[in-house]
């Protein structure tokens, strides 16, 4: 949780929140199939929903005030793994930031499997 302070009072944002725009923000992105979560039973990645995608995400809160964020995620097969990653952070950081205003600091993306 990130609390903000102005002259009118203080916004407390949410985990919830950084996790749904980071989320939809890499869902967004060329190749990205879904997000993908941990198999408690098998131990295997899966392509989790759409509802659920913010599973993949996780934020880590730095004390200078910004975040870091960590996306497991599943491609496209014969999509160029470097560029699609490198377009995601970008398109991450943007959209956190733009949305609430807290900086990120880095954004991490794991390619956890892919779709034929």
């Amino acid at each position: 949780m990130v609390k903000l302070e102005n002259e009118n009072g203080t916004i407390t944002i949410t985990g919830d929140v950084f996790t749904n725009l980071a989320g939809d923000a890499a869902m967004r992105c060329f190749g990205v199939k879904g997000m993908a979560g941990k198999s408690k039973e098998s131990g295997l990645y899966q392509l989790l929903r759409r509802e659920s995608m913010s599973k993949g995400v996780f934020v880590l809160y730095n004390d200078d005030g910004s975040t870091s964020i960590s996306l497991h995620i599943v491609v496209e097969y014969g999509v160029n793994i470097a560029a699609a990653c490198a377009s995601i952070k970008r398109e991450v950081r943007y959209k956190v930031h733009e949305a609430t205003g807290v900086p990120v600091r880095e954004v991490e993306v794991f390619v956890d499997t892919m779709t034929i």
